[in-house]
């Protein structure tokens, strides 16, 4: 059977795990987003917690994803809570880098004007630091979110499904084309998901410029 004609014939099988791999890896951004933000910012607030989460978020992406699979099965045992911690675990780093970059590098002047308004700290942070730190916290997401799609592939490892399902039964049955459709469709997913959030970072950059 040619590559084509297996993409026609087992189209819906395709369509279901490709619809779990983005289940899977718009879950663990949208968590990790906020967990990484809120990191990021008390980072940026409070320079001694800034020596311990950012030495912290840097470790755990030297940590194999297969061996923190593992590390988590006694604890939250196989499936997608598992899946879902290692996800968030390896997309913390840029979110969290650029939140704390974008913040710290915002022009002091900006804060004494706001400051000179009588702007709260609380008005200032949601109306002038995260507004003009944004581009850069986007472009921190978009660096993570590219990453876990190809992490993602490998949670079906642990029973989750996704893209990662093909390419592991490829494997076992020698299937070429099982493997191909794995890989080129995580890679598009890959591609699609980095211009999108290309073009939305470039929007904030001009906004904000």
């Amino acid at each position: 059977m040619g590559f084509i004609e297996f993409l026609f014939t087992r189209n819906q099988m395709v369509l279901r795990l490709l619809l779990e791999h983005i289940w899977l890896v718009l879950f663990a951004i949208i968590i990790a987003i906020i967990v990484g933000v809120f990191l990021g910012l008390i980072s940026a607030y409070y320079p001694i917690i800034s020596k311990i989460i950012l030495p912290f978020t840097q470790i755990t992406m030297t940590v194999p994803s297969i061996a923190l699979m593992g590390i988590l099965i006694p604890l939250v045992g196989i499936g997608m809570i598992n899946a879902i911690i290692c996800l968030v675990v390896y997309s913390l780093l840029s979110i969290v880098r650029n939140t704390y970059t974008g913040i710290k590098e915002i022009p002091e002047e900006y804060i004494e004007a706001a400051r000179g308004m009588g702007m709260t700290k609380r008005w200032i942070l949601f109306k002038i630091k995260l507004p003009l730190a944004l581009p850069v916290i986007i472009a921190g997401v978009r660096t993570s979110i590219v990453m876990i799609i190809g992490i993602g592939a490998i949670m079906s490892y642990i029973g989750v499904g996704g893209l990662g399902d093909l390419i592991f039964r490829g494997i076992a049955r020698t299937s070429r084309n099982m493997i191909l459709t794995g890989a080129i469709f995580v890679s598009i997913l890959s591609i699609v998901t980095d211009f999108f959030f290309g073009k939305l970072e470039n929007y904030f950059v001009k906004k904000t410029s």
